[in-house]
């Protein structure tokens, strides 16, 4: 039997959790022996952990990577705390020299200068370690394999990184396993010469888990049946997501005449944004902020229209799982867009900016022909994606 490590952060809502869910909800334990690592043992999703997974005990060094500097001191861990201090000034003076606005450096440069007090994880030698979310120093330092394979979810393009410092990161792998075509794509075009490492393995999802979730209790009190459209979409409130633009959109298609709600799930650095927009396009009574949700699924099943207006993504687990749950959805033109659906088949791709976004939407709404043929085609499909797994098995098999 092939012993498999798995190493991630924590198990909160997010998509590339929700696709870590999925990959260890896929696996053949008949085959596997899995043991999964997580920084922190904290999150909605940690009860979603299919029971044959090990888990395995949290690491005081590692969870506190996640909490203030001078907390990290009075527990003791002097080590981290420094090399905490020093990744941060370094990080803050990378960001200054190269002016930098949005960036990656800093949570990088917190592994990279920590790594050297972290101790080892796991036990004894696996034919196989993932690490699941960036940045990857630990699992390729600090765990035993005869093989390591690290995960990317994100469109690198779009990111501000210190290429020589991760470059060396990368190195370490044997495989680097892009989400999808675009996202290997940018990578590679920040990173050329790790092209030769790089494969594409879509995200998995446990559709079994999402279809019995789905109908674990009813989200009418929340997204009442009251005669509007629901529009709903699900993510970090984050630039990424673009949700401090849902209320202009919103607004644009009510002056259309189409009596819209727009729902968001989520939580976030940028809620007070989102409400202070809200407010400015009065929209108080149209946009309604849920906040977090465990179980996001039941509100799928009760929207009319799932919307990804995003900035840009990898690709967004979201997405598939309302296509999953049979919902019509509709995703704005980020760059790695064409990866995420057939455009006017299992979904719909509109402009990024915010008019041509409403008008899109709108045009949408008003065609229930167009609406009807995606949720045909999307009965016809399986985006669970599980056989993606067989990838994982061919990278074992290369031992």
């Amino acid at each position: 039997m092939k012993r498999i490590l798995i190493f991630s952060h924590a198990l909160e809502l997010g998509g590339a959790e929700r696709s870590l869910i999925g990959l260890l909800h896929s696996l053949d334990y008949s085959e596997y022996e899995v043991d999964l690592f997580l920084m922190r043992h904290t999150g909605e999703l940690m009860s979603c952990i299919p029971e044959q997974v090990n888990l395995l005990p949290e690491i005081p060094q590692y969870a506190c990577l996640a909490v203030p500097i001078a907390q990290v001191l009075k527990s003791g861990h002097f080590g981290v705390a420094f090399g905490r201090f020093i990744g941060k000034r370094k990080a803050a003076a990378y960001v200054k020299q190269h002016k930098l606005k949005e960036n990656a450096v800093s949570l990088e440069y917190s592994h990279k200068y920590t790594r050297a007090f972290m101790p080892t994880v796991g036990t004894g030698v696996y034919d196989l370690a993932v690490s699941f979310l960036t940045p990857h120093y630990f699992a390729a330092e600090k765990v035993q394999a005869k093989k390591k394979a690290a995960w990317i979810h994100t469109d690198y393009s779009r990111l501000a990184v210190n290429v020589e410092s991760e470059l060396a990161m990368w190195g370490r792998y044997d495989h680097i396993v892009g989400v999808s075509e675009d996202v290997v794509k940018s990578f590679t075009g920040v990173f050329p010469s790790l092209a030769d490492k790089t494969m594409v393995m879509e995200n998995t999802l446990p559709e079994k888990l999402i279809r019995e979730q789905s109908k674990a209790f009813s989200a009418e009190d929340e997204m009442p049946a009251d005669g509007s459209i629901r529009l709903l979409s699900i993510g970090r409130f984050s630039h990424a997501k673009n949700f401090d633009n849902v209320p202009d959109i919103c607004a644009r298609i009510r002056a259309a005449g189409l009596p819209v709600k727009w729902y968001l799930i989520g939580y976030g650095g940028e809620e007070e944004l989102i409400r202070h927009k809200i407010a400015e396009a009065g929209m108080q009574e149209n946009v309604i902020i849920l906040g977090k949700r465990e179980n996001p699924y039941p509100y799928i099943a009760a929207c009319d229209l799932y919307v990804q207006p995003s900035r840009y993504e990898g690709k967004a687990v979201t997405v598939r799982e309302a296509q999953l749950l049979g919902k019509p959805v509709v995703i704005t033109d980020y760059p790695t867009s064409s990866s995420q659906l057939e455009d006017g088949l299992d979904g719909i791709i509109v402009p990024m900016d915010n008019t041509g976004c409403a008008k899109a939407i709108s045009s949408l709404l008003k065609d229930s022909s167009i609406l009807k043929g995606i949720q045909n085609d999307l009965s016809n499909k399986d985006f669970s994606n599980s056989e993606e797994v067989v990838l994982l098995k061919k990278l074992l098999e290369q031992l």
